[in-house]
């Protein structure tokens, strides 16, 4: 990066908001430029440092940051990290338009603050990148008509994602009919959350969703999103496509990884199969989805005009691994298109 990043720390903890300040100023790429101790202080340190990323806690007084989001976002497109406890209001926080997050230290996930604060680094670089042009625009995609499909074929459409992919997930799955056929998903999240986010996406969505586990049959009707800390792969058991989640190495620095998906995927579906890449840093999922198209499977890559970070997906278009690149409100369609087509 040629500049610095410009951060501006809004916590209402004393201590934290300093812990936070020393750990990011290590990094010669990040330059603290304030902080803030409340959402009325942080909008007037906008306004007098013009930062180039915000870090945001969501439980303050006066007001939450997610209200602050929703106020801030329409008229001060900024990028934000949230910073918060481990609850579902995160995602309430990149409904708002925050461009990701980090998790505070939890009795329930052993995390050291050194580790919040090497994550949290690596994620301000990746928001100062990222495209908020989204927020100004309706990208919802249109909710899909159920049609007849091709009841010779037993087609899996697989997905996968990163920084920005809650909400472009979302925008996917939302649009299917109740019997879609069977979705396999990863998005780069830390355990825990993967269930929280199962369990929203079942709440808004016609399709059933929950947190792959071991076994659990992928048909019609039916997504499963890779748990966190976990791999996910596919394999045939007696005529059905079933998940098989295990622990092991990072691939391409994350668990669960979009290759480790793909790559079984191409190799248990083959010609069957649907590969989507969405938004999102770095290049896990690049190599897989090459061998998906090689294998005979449709292959969508997001275009970079709706991507809140066009890293996976220009990675595997330059690859050659995609077939078809698309807005994210089109993907839905071209989807059904490949599956109702005579």
């Amino acid at each position: 990066m040629t500049k610095k990043v410009r951060v501006l720390i809004v916590d209402d903890s004393l201590v934290f908001r300093e812990t936070l300040a020393r750990g990011l100023a290590v990094d010669k790429g990040i330059e603290v430029v304030g902080t803030a101790v409340d959402a009325f202080d942080a909008r007037d340190k906008i306004i007098e440092y013009q930062p180039d990323v915000l870090t945001l806690d969501i439980e303050m007084p006066k007001m939450s940051g997610i209200e602050f989001l929703k106020r801030l976002m329409p008229q001060y497109p900024l990028p934000v990290v949230v910073v918060s406890a481990m609850n579902i209001n995160v995602f309430e926080a990149l409904d708002a338009g925050a461009v990701d997050f980090v998790i505070k230290p939890d009795a329930r996930v052993s995390r050291s603050m050194e580790a919040l604060i090497n994550e949290l680094i690596i994620k301000v670089k990746i928001a100062s990148i990222a495209q908020l042009g989204h927020l100004k625009k309706d990208i919802s995609a249109r909710r899909l008509n159920s049609e007849p499909m091709d009841k010779r074929r037993e087609p899996i459409i697989a997905i996968g994602a990163s920084t920005g992919g809650t909400e472009a997930i979302y925008e996917v799955i939302k649009a299917f009919p109740r019997d879609m056929p069977g979705v396999v998903v990863v998005q780069h999240m830390p355990p825990v959350f993967t269930r929280m986010y199962a369990q929203r996406l079942n709440n808004s969505c016609q399709m059933a969703v929950k947190e792959a586990e071991s076994g659990d049959v992928i048909g019609p009707g039916k997504v499963m999103i890779a748990p966190g800390e976990y791999h996910l792969r596919i394999a045939k058991k007696g005529g059905d496509y079933v998940c098989e989640c295990f622990q092991s190495e990072k691939v391409n620095g994350h668990c669960p990884s979009v290759d480790v998906l793909f790559n079984s995927v191409a190799d248990v579906a083959g010609a069957e199969a649907i590969g989507v890449i969405l938004t999102g840093m770095g290049y896990d999922g690049a190599k897989g989805m090459l061998r998906m198209k090689q294998q005979g499977a449709m292959t969508i890559g997001q275009d970079e005009a709706s991507s809140v970070v066009y890293g996976m997906p220009k990675v595997a278009y330059d690859l050659g691994a995609v077939v078809k690149q698309a807005e994210l409100k089109d993907i839905p369609q071209i989807i059904y298109s490949c599956l109702t087509a005579k």
